[in-house]
């Protein structure tokens, strides 16, 4: 995963970045919040492990920027020298933040958060998949597009993969739309698919 990470101090950035690096991730380094929040419009950019005392902008009030947020869930680790107290912990989790972790970092938590919040993103994105499935009409079965217009199903595949369709008639809609149509034009009987005729019968 790229892991955006923000530590003011050069001795814990420099542990911090050999950690993630060891747990075979990329690193994107910000120097403040307000980088950390210009850098997530990289969409690729999607967990952030954040100081929580910081000069300006502290763990916290970042997390909290990152939850107003439009856009694709970011998953918050802060670390901090503070005790993991539950007075900390219950900040930390009214903020937004995902994961809370007390200095020095031990490389193996850590590793193991990283695997959470993978699994968690991936989720996440499964579930947004499915929330934009193509809106289709209960009715002539057009499908609606991103531009709010509705075509065939068979055009809209045609335009956007190689498939070529060829066209036939399922034996629910024969015996539905099609042999009432050859009754009223005459037809006094007719051969429904699958029966190995392939005619449809004489006119009366």
């Amino acid at each position: 995963m790229k892991i955006l990470t923000l530590e003011d101090d050069p001795i814990s950035r420099m542990m911090l970045e050999a950690m993630l690096r060891q747990c075979g991730h990329e690193l994107v380094a910000a120097a403040n919040g307000d980088e950390v929040l210009a850098k997530l419009d990289d969409k690729d950019t999607r967990v952030v492990v954040s100081d929580w005392m910081m000069p300006g902008m502290d763990g916290l009030e970042l997390c909290r920027r990152v939850r107003k947020r439009e856009g694709d869930y970011v998953y918050f680790i802060l670390v901090s020298q503070r005790a993991a107290t539950r007075e900390n912990r219950e900040a930390a989790m009214a903020a937004g933040v995902d994961e809370f972790l007390v200095k020095p970092v031990n490389v193996d938590d850590l590793w193991m958060r990283l695997n959470v919040a993978e699994r968690i993103l991936r989720l996440t994105k499964e579930v947004q998949q499915l929330e934009t499935i193509l809106p289709v009409c209960g009715y002539c079965k057009k499908i609606r597009d991103d531009k709010d217009y509705w075509q065939q199903i068979e055009s809209y595949i045609q335009e956007r993969t190689s498939f070529a369709f060829s066209h036939s008639i399922c034996p629910d809609c024969y015996v539905k739309k099609v042999v009432p149509m050859l009754r009223e034009a005459g037809v006094r009987d007719v051969s429904r698919p699958g029966t190995g005729t392939g005619t449809v019968g004489a006119p009366l």
